[in-house]
């Protein structure tokens, strides 16, 4: 038995979860920041680094005490050094490097983007295994990563090895989804509230662009241009309202069936090219009803197993990154004091 302590604080969660053989979670916490920057309509870099020193030994403490463990009963602490926030990840690793010191334990650095991937993956793993079958997913997958900061097509050959195949080459859909969200006076975070809007709206009502990039490549600029345009009129100032008969619910409808068909179809083309045996859909907006719903129905055309994370997990947590570092710690990719973060990263 392996046990891993994850800490998680790229960008506004402060998390740490223990995991038992890359699979069974054990305790976990989650500090959300949302509240603090949801006045400035983002996240606020100072504030947020700030928040996680205040939070990341309570959320430890706490998820050891759930757990039913102490920091000497872990193999390993694996912790976020990439991508995310460079003062946010700063934080996480300082307090793991500290606590590796103290109790002598390994630190295992683990790149957010591919934990996600895992996190999919975890709840199917645990399953298999607790029956006694065979846990090990059906590779290669082909993974989409879709979140805030992130928008990312992998080809996955085993839980440590994931080959970048498409990105965006501007906004990821997440920050397209704020970006409306702005624009139609909702609120942050957006991708929330233009999922629940959409519901009694008509996606057929504005014919917005689906962007195609180069390649496995997305792009979302045009498409939050589209909107901007269509809902306040070109050239019209910083602020000003949107044009009469305006229906915010069907500018939010419109907008997702087009983030959704661009996602939906590079996922498609990319699980083509490779012969992909399953799919994976995870990050922020894989908790957005549509992209589940359509992931699901292309995922059944294909004939192939769709992996999604519970809702719970969808958005940034640390059992994803414990469980990632299982399978890291396992084939000896550690790392040590002299460990550093990297703001971005493949």
């Amino acid at each position: 038995m392996t046990l891993i302590l994850g800490i998680e604080s790229s960008c506004d969660e402060t998390a740490a979860a223990v995991v038992r053989d890359g699979v069974s979670v054990l305790g976990q916490r989650v500090a959300s920041q949302v509240d603090l920057h949801a006045r400035f309509g983002g996240v606020i870099p100072e504030i947020a680094s700030r928040s996680h020193l205040e939070a990341i030994i309570p959320v430890i403490e706490e998820s050891l005490d759930e757990a039913g463990v102490t920091l000497d009963d872990v193999d390993a602490i694996a912790v976020t050094v990439t991508p995310g926030l460079v003062g946010c990840l700063l934080v996480g690793l300082s307090v793991a490097k500290g606590l590796a010191l103290a109790a002598g334990k390994t630190i295992v650095p683990v790149n957010h983007v591919h934990a996600h991937i895992h996190g999919a993956l975890m709840p199917w793993m645990e399953e298999r295994a607790l029956a006694g079958e065979d846990s090990d997913p059906p590779w290669p997958l082909v993974a989409l990563v879709v979140s805030g900061g992130h928008t990312s097509l992998y080809v996955c050959e085993s839980p440590s090895e994931h080959r970048l195949v498409g990105r965006t080459i501007d906004d990821a859909a997440g920050e397209a989804y704020d970006k409306v969200s702005a624009m139609l006076g909702l609120g942050y975070p957006g991708g929330p509230v233009i999922d629940k809007l959409a519901q009694d709206g008509n996606p057929k009502a504005h014919a917005f662009p689906r962007t195609r990039a180069p390649g496995l490549d997305f792009s979302f600029s045009g498409l939050k241009t589209a909107v901007l345009y269509k809902v306040r009129g070109q050239g019209a100032p910083r602020g000003a309202p949107l044009l009469p008969g305006i229906r915010r619910e069907d500018v939010a409808a419109s907008f997702q069936a087009a983030v959704v068909d661009v996602l939906a179809a590079r996922l498609v083309t990319a699980a083509e090219e490779v012969d992909a045996r399953g799919l994976v859909v995870c990050g922020g907006v894989a908790a957005n009803s549509a992209l589940r719903a359509r992931a699901t129905a292309e995922a059944e055309r294909l004939g192939l197993p769709l992996f999604l994370p519970p809702m719970a997990l969808a958005t940034d947590n640390a059992v994803m990154i414990a469980g990632l570092g299982h399978w890291l710690f396992a084939e000896g990719k550690t790392g040590d004091l002299g460990t550093d973060v990297l703001a971005r990263t493949d």
